[in-house]
């Protein structure tokens, strides 16, 4: 049996396979359009994906839909998508917590500027010169004004195309900063995505940031929470978190319950069950973030630690998708990512459109890590 994931095609959801094909973002590529809207940042990877442009393929590829493409069209499933068998290579790269790209994150201005908000530390942009804060005017010559930023990240990642860009392949940016412009070539690179990041910004309170659930990222948050320092609570941030291996949030579970029911899933009318690895710290204060990028597996992982009354829940309400889905290899060598079953927090609840609603909701213009610390020292207090 193939591994589950909670994937989401973001695309048009009465349209049909090419269409969808166009826009389809599954497993760990699920929600980048909805990440970004939530988060204000668009990254290439760490777990958010292959971002591709908010249209779907031309006429072309529409009128020549492979096995996947057919099966999709025919499925009536909303989350279904489909993959060619290069692209298919893309999504498990993913999943393994690789990816093709330059390592630039960017976010769009009020002023519909293109902007990097991040260079990861020693990749291709970084090399090139690329800085956070620089201004990206062209990418192999296009101008971005006007452009949602969806196609400036599909154009970084080489995904704008009807194949992807390999590793070795170059793209040039135009690059503003300080008035001038100057023409960056920039190779794309196969990197390691950073789906955990730790910060410690203030005393007693250690933040864990998970992106996605790739392979391994279980064990970086056991990592990240057994290196934080005795006194501090942690505030498990799963704002922007895209989903990704069941198997791999119900390992982060394990990292704060000491076993038990994690969640049930069904395959195709196939009960199953997830549970926490025993010897988990169940003292240690806990706050979990959320906002509308939190979805799939990040929320079963939330739905469960919230059942299990080991965390507080801070944010506003999840995404909202509770359906399982697997590959299907098909003869010509496509894939097709189709709905096989539901799953259902501890306390048997499901996961519907309008997500999970935290335990403490953050208003418009409140700080959420704010209201997160002041919880966990709450919560340190009462000990």
């Amino acid at each position: 049996m193939s591994r589950p994931c909670h994937g989401v095609s973001f695309g048009p959801r009465g349209g049909g396979a090419a269409a969808r094909r166009g826009t389809a973002l599954a497993c760990v590529f699920a929600g980048v359009l909805v990440t970004g809207a939530a988060t204000g940042s668009w990254p290439e990877a760490a777990g958010s994906g292959q971002p591709v442009p908010a249209a779907g393929p031309g006429p072309e590829r529409a009128e020549t839909l492979d096995d996947a493409g057919e099966l999709v069209s025919r499925s009536g499933d909303r989350w279904a998508s489909a993959y060619s068998a290069e692209e298919y290579q893309s999504v498990r790269l993913n999943l393994a917590g690789e990816y093709v790209g330059t390592g630039i994150a960017v976010i769009s201005t009020a002023e519909g500027r293109i902007v990097v908000s991040e260079v990861h530390p020693g990749s291709p942009a970084e090399r090139a010169g690329v800085r956070a804060g620089d201004e990206l005017v062209t990418i192999d010559g296009v101008p971005l004004t006007g452009r949602p930023v969806t196609d400036a990240v599909s154009r970084l990642r080489g995904s704008a195309g009807p194949e992807p860009a390999p590793a070795g392949s170059t793209v040039l940016l135009g690059v503003a900063r300080e008035d001038v412009v100057t023409t960056v070539q920039v190779e794309r690179a196969r990197l390691t995505a950073r789906p955990v990041t730790v910060t410690r910004d203030e005393p007693g309170v250690t933040r864990i940031h998970v992106s996605s659930f790739v392979e391994g990222s279980g064990e970086l948050v056991r990592a990240a929470a057994h290196s934080a320092p005795p006194e501090d609570g942690i505030v498990l941030d799963l704002r922007g978190n895209t989903g990704g291996l069941l198997t791999e949030a119900a390992a982060a579970a394990s990292v704060f319950l000491d076993g038990g029911l994690v969640a049930t899933y069904d395959v195709r009318g196939e009960q199953n069950a997830l549970h926490a690895e025993p010897g988990g710290d169940t003292e240690r204060p806990l706050v979990v973030l959320v906002d509308g990028g939190t979805m799939s597996s990040a929320e079963m992982l939330t739905g469960a630690l919230q059942d299990r009354n080991r965390a507080v829940i801070v944010g506003t309400p999840t995404f909202g998708k509770g359906t399982v889905q697997m590959p299907d290899v098909q003869p010509d060598g496509s894939v097709a990512e189709l709905t096989v079953g539901r799953y259902a927090t501890p306390s048997g609840r499901t996961v519907g459109s309008e997500g999970l609603v935290p335990d403490l909701l953050v208003g418009p213009g409140e700080d959420a890590e704010e209201r997160a610390e002041n919880v966990l020292g709450g919560l340190a207090a009462g000990r």
